[in-house]
Parts: C-alpha cells; sequence; structure tokens
C-alpha cells in the first residue's frame, strides 16, 4: 500500500503575518499548501492536522464583546473550529483534485477529534499557554481564570498538557486503508481526562505539532511533516551567527534543543514531536515552510530530522 504521509500544518496556512482573517483571506491561503496535497494524494495516503490560534482566540473575543450570550467552554471553541477549518481544508482540497483530475474519486473526510491527556499533568499547576484577546481592566476585574502579562499586554492563560493518546486513532487508521484523505487532531484535539469509562473536557490546549507526532505514531504514518512560517530549523536563530539546517541527526537535534536553540513557544514543540516521532518507528521527520512541502520530501528544503547519529 503507498505510504501515510501526516502533514501537520501550522496557523499561517489560514492567516498570513499582517492579515486580518477574513474567511476570503483563509480560503486564498489554504490553496497554496493544499494543491502541494492534492498533488501528492496519488503517492501517499493523507492524514492533515492543523493549527486554530487564531480562530480560537477570534471565537474569545467574540464571547468578550457579547455579554448576552452565554460563555462557552474552551473545549467547544476546539470542537467548533474543527468543524470550521476541516470545512474549509476540505472544500479546498477538493477544489483543488477537481483542478488536477476532473472528476475525482478522492474521498476526503473531517473527524472530530478527543485527545486524552493526564489530568495530573504537571502543567496543569502552572498554566502558561496564552489565548484570547488582551484584557482590559474591566475584564481583569470579573475574570475568574489565570492571567499572565505577555508581550502584548495581560491575557488569560491555560495548562498546556501532554498528550496521552489520540481517542479515535482506530477510527482514522481504519479511514486511511479505505482510502480516506482524513483530516484530524484539529488544534491539537479537543483535550479530555478519563473519569472510568467518560472522558471529560478540560480547560487546556494541546500543541498540535506534539498531537500530530502522537496521532503519526498511532496509526503508524511513514513520513510527518510540520509545515510552518520558516524554512526550516536554524541555530542561533534571529542572530548574526544564524544558520538554517538542511539535514540534521537526531542527537544533534537533542543537544540544540537543550542548549536553548529551539524556545518553547516557537520550534522547540517542532523538533520534540519530530524526535518523538522517529523514536517511535518514523521513517522521516520534516520541518519545512508551507510553501515547500513538495520539496522538502524531494530533499531540496526545509530540514530533515533522521533517526539515531546517522549523517547524509
Amino acid at each position: 500500500m503507498r505510504p501515510i504521509l501526516l502533514v501537520a500544518l501550522g496557523g499561517n496556512a489560514l492567516i498570513r503575518k499582517g492579515q486580518s482573517g477574513t474567511v476570503a483571506e483563509q480560503f486564498q491561503n489554504l490553496t497554496i499548501p493544499v494543491a502541494q496535497i492534492a498533488r501528492l494524494s496519488n503517492e501517499f495516503r493523507i492524514i492533515i492536522t492543523h493549527g486554530n490560534g487564531p480562530q480560537v482566540g477570534t471565537l474569545l473575543l467574540q464571547q468578550e464583546c457579547c455579554s448576552e450570550a452565554p460563555r462557552l467552554p474552551l473545549e467547544i471553541l476546539v470542537a467548533q473550529t474543527q468543524g470550521q477549518i476541516g470545512y474549509m481544508i476540505e472544500s479546498t482540497l477538493d477544489n483543488e483534485l477537481t483542478r488536477l483530475e476532473g472528476e475525482h474519486q478522492k474521498l476526503i473526510v473531517t473527524v472530530l477529534t478527543y485527545v486524552l491527556v493526564d489530568e495530573n499533568d504537571p502543567g496543569f499547576l502552572t498554566p502558561t499557554k496564552p489565548i484570547g484577546p488582551v484584557l482590559d481592566q474591566d475584564s481583569l476585574a470579573g475574570r475568574a481564570y489565570p492571567v499572565a502579562q505577555t508581550s502584548r499586554g495581560p491575557r488569560r492563560v491555560v495548562a498546556s498538557p501532554r498528550p496521552v493518546t489520540i481517542i479515535e486513532k482506530r477510527e482514522i487508521k481504519r479511514l486511511i486503508d479505505m482510502g480516506f484523505i482524513v483530516i484530524a487532531c484539529g488544534g491539537g484535539g479537543i483535550p479530555v481526562i478519563r473519569h472510568g469509562r467518560a472522558f471529560q473536557g478540560v480547560d487546556a490546549v494541546i500543541d498540535k505539532d506534539l498531537a500530530s507526532a502522537k496521532l503519526a505514531e498511532e496509526v503508524g504514518a511513514d513520513i510527518l511533516i510540520i509545515a510552518t512560517d520558516v524554512e526550516g530549523v536554524a541555530i542561533s536563530y534571529s542572530a548574526p551567527d544564524e544558520m538554517f539546517l538542511r539535514r540534521i541527526t537526531a542527537d544533534e537535534a537533542e543537544r540544540y534543543l537543550r542548549e536553548g536553540h529551539f524556545p518553547p513557544g516557537s520550534m522547540g514543540p517542532k523538533v520534540e514531536a519530530a524526535l518523538q516521532f522517529l523514536t517511535s518507528g518514523g521513517r522521516r521527520a520534516l520541518i519545512c515552510s508551507i510553501d515547500a512541502i513538495e520539496k522538502a520530501l524531494a530533499g531540496e528544503a526545509g530540514t530533515e530530522i533522521v533517526a539515531g547519529c546517522e549523517r547524509g
């Protein structure tokens, strides 16, 4: 069977820097990565995951602006964005496949995805993930949630626990084997904890790249591509001696991670996700720009992290 390729799309796949994030802009931006995925669908079985930070932030802002409507918990907002962005990716992909193949026969589905987290995860003790709008004094006075000072001003923060398992992994694997292109784990998935046999949503945000690596591991993906807003992995990023890395070993990536080259809020989770995927048996892990997914697969762009001490 064709190998399984999981493409994790960053938030800039829908909203680019400097844009307001209109629906028209998001659809236009999606054509860049999705056209590449459409072409790759003849060679690979495809899973698409995606971020949702700007979209959840918009929903939270809308809640802040409308005091008469009942407030929705964060897990419901994540579920809403899974449907919203899933629809946008599905329709864009269908259009691109039609443009390439005419009346194509490919099947596309979005899976509402829960991700199990540990209720004792240390992340719950010190919430650090900023979400939503910058808060004014009125919002700060009546808040019922933790707030931290960020570079933009005071914002709500939530926990970011590590993913334990993808609840719908069996359904996703079956769909992939049946020939579906699957969109899953939107926004890192809906975070849930287990009480007995029941699930309960929690106020948290799961890192999209770590959830993608967990899904890739659990469905047996061969290749993981993390597509983002930079050309690849760099050491001394934004410094005079900045150097982008085309191919590094897992050992080198771990050393650079320890040395602080990959900050926790940016490249760190992406490198960690790539290492997690390779440790679990994945064949290839690549980090590249949204524009260069096909080139990265061909070894012509981005950064590839290879297992162990192997060097190319």
